[in-house]
């Protein structure tokens, strides 16, 4: 995976551009606690997007449920696209 990836998202009627790298997500989750989950999602927007964008961003994002809507896009998005299968152990033959 690149180490920055820029994703556009829109949210409303109006395009956010946010500067997404490794280092961003690994703190966010480090950071979102059972007690914690608001204020992880506001920090990953608003350190992300485009500094031009953030005073238009920012009264958005008094909503809580719209911080954590827009941050799970905007991971969804950054997740990388590839197919994980758990594969159950296959019970051992005992004679």
């Amino acid at each position: 995976m690149s180490e920055r990836r820029e994703i556009t998202l829109q949210i409303g009627e109006t395009d956010f551009t946010f500067a997404v790298t490794p280092a961003d997500v690994t703190k966010y989750f480090n950071t979102v606690t059972q007690n914690n989950k608001v204020a992880p999602s506001h920090n990953l927007l608003t350190t992300t997007v485009k500094s031009e964008q953030l005073a238009t961003l920012r009264p958005m994002l008094a909503n809580p449920v719209l911080a954590m809507k827009v941050a799970g896009a905007l991971l969804e998005e950054y997740a990388p696209d590839v197919e994980v299968t758990v594969k159950k152990p296959s019970p051992e033959l005992t004679a």
